[in-house]
């Protein structure tokens, strides 16, 4: 694959095009200053405005959210795993049908893997604009986003409604929902009944994973991050490995599947059978299946990168699988 072949293969983090109307709480006070990004495959965005970067399947998508600081995210659910890690800024995330259940600080380049079944939302709560990035199992990331029925009625409010086709229409633009499109349902109480309020206690043992942990765990090989033998252990659809300075290999390697290369830290080489490119934090870069690939730092000082390959699993686990 050549160079120019593989560059459309790589988002980086400069040209990374936002949506400010991606979701149904986009003009709520509080969360309408929020910019959603889908990096590879369709993601979850109720909006035609919405632009993906990157179309091949992978078994997931990985998308991404940025945020001023006390921006906050919406209260809402999905069908498979969702897997945050923090680029940049401090964030805080709470979960449970009112967001009050329990929650969580992360920083920088800390992951989180949120089970299914849990009402989960996220606030930036740095001094400066900040970036998480997230990876969603599956190719149709589970068919869209559940929200916590008091998000859909604030929505309302400021003129957002949500059809049950999954889009969104915005009536200070004088749209109005198509003919024999109903409004999306709100959840009912049975429903909820059915949604985990898990205790802080109980959540970040399981479901949490720091960076400099992780660090000293890839002291010789890469950290095993979420899998089946993981530090997370779950089955999610993919695995993430933590790879550090320490355990890069100069060995040239491929996988039977498509996978992806996110740098958290420091500027990395990436070697392949046709030619060569640097990443930087933020870059994004999808490796064709079975095309032989390597990475190694390329400046001195810290480096670490994310990287992530389907595995064909199930949806990951839910609450009530613990």
């Amino acid at each position: 694959m050549t160079p120019i072949e593989m560059e459309t293969r790589i988002v980086r983090y400069g040209e990374l095009r936002p949506c400010k109307t991606a979701f149904i709480d986009a003009h709520t006070p509080g969360s309408d200053q929020k910019e959603n990004f889908t990096i590879i495959g369709g993601g979850v965005s109720e909006s035609p405005d919405q632009h993906v970067h990157i179309s091949i399947p992978h078994g997931f998508n990985i998308g991404a959210a940025g945020q001023p600081p006390k921006c906050r995210n919406s209260l809402h659910s999905h069908r498979t795993a969702e897997v945050f890690f923090v680029l940049s800024g401090r964030w805080r995330f709470f979960w449970g049908r009112w967001g009050t259940a329990g929650e969580v600080v992360l920083e920088e380049g800390d992951i989180f893997n949120i089970p299914t079944g849990i009402f989960r939302g996220f606030e930036n709560i740095g001094t400066d604009y900040g970036m998480i990035m997230a990876i969603l199992g599956g190719d149709d990331a589970g068919g869209g986003v559940i929200w916590a029925p008091q998000v859909i009625e604030d929505a309302k409010d400021h003129g957002l409604v949500l059809g049950a086709n999954g889009k969104l229409y915005d009536t200070k633009k004088g749209q109005s929902l198509p003919e024999g499109v109903t409004p999306m349902p709100l959840l009912t109480d049975r429903e909820l009944t059915q949604f985990a309020e898990p205790a802080t206690s109980d959540v970040i043992p399981n479901y949490v994973a720091r960076y400099w942990d992780l660090v000293a765990l890839a002291d010789k090989t890469p950290a095993k991050v979420i899998g089946e033998t993981g530090k997370l252990r779950d089955k999610p659809g993919f695995e993430v490995d933590l790879i550090t300075r320490a355990s890069a290999t100069d060995a040239m390697h491929s996988h039977d599947r498509p996978s992806v290369l996110m740098p958290v830290k420091g500027h990395w080489r990436v070697d392949w059978q046709g030619g060569t490119t640097v990443l930087a934090p933020g870059d994004t870069m999808s490796v064709p299946e079975n095309l032989e690939h390597r990475a190694l730092p390329s400046m001195s000082g810290e480096a670490a990168l994310y990287h992530v390959v389907a595995t064909g699993d199930p949806a990951g686990l839910t609450w009530t699988q613990r």
